[in-house]
């Protein structure tokens, strides 16, 4: 899918196109489309200090932390959705973590929530990750609740080449809103 630049009046309009858009439906498609509307930065109005619960520079500590903890890896779409230089629908957030609408709904109430930290997948997390890890389900919960999904959801979690990860950053799929089929896979 090729969006036309000129057609908006910053990157982040293209982008918020792009996560509207109903078009966009296959993740290498979806993926390609938002770096191209991202090249070049989000010169949106948004701001962090206006959206975020989290300083700047608790960010730099947050990253600092899970530098030493799991290395450097590089900024993935989802550090730029933390640390608001890209938008996206946001649906609750607190000091551990986040959660927000996926841009690509494989089911009618489909969000991710992913941790400030970013431990880039469930495979390399700790055992003091634990309390963690915990929030992020309870927070799943919560949200799903919230979404409305009193007849159930499904929690999913990919990890790696095998299990699609698409992007490395631990992020938790909730998927609800219609009957899920079995096996998954």
């Amino acid at each position: 899918m090729r969006v036309m630049r000129d057609s908006f009046s910053s990157t982040g309009e293209a982008l918020i196109f792009l996560t509207r858009s109903s078009i966009c439906r296959s993740r290498a498609a979806l993926l390609l489309a938002v770096r191209e509307a991202t090249t070049g930065g989000y010169e949106g109005s948004v701001t962090a200090a206006s959206r975020s619960l989290c300083a700047k520079s608790d960010e730099v500590k947050l990253a600092e932390e899970a530098s030493k903890r799991y290395g450097s890896p590089g900024p993935t779409i989802f550090s730029k959705v933390i640390d608001k230089s890209i938008p996206a629908d946001i649906i609750y957030e607190d000091d551990k973590c986040l959660a927000f609408r996926d841009i690509s709904p494989q089911a009618p109430v489909h969000f991710l929530v992913i941790p400030r930290v970013p431990i880039p997948r469930i495979s390399a997390a700790r055992d003091d990750d634990a309390e963690l890890l915990g929030h992020l389900l309870v927070v799943a919960k919560n949200v799903a609740k919230q979404e409305s999904l009193s007849e159930g959801y499904r929690v999913v979690i990919n990890d790696g080449k095998h299990g699609s990860q698409s992007v490395y950053h631990l992020h938790v799929h909730v998927l609800g809103g219609r009957q899920m089929a079995w096996p998954p896979g």
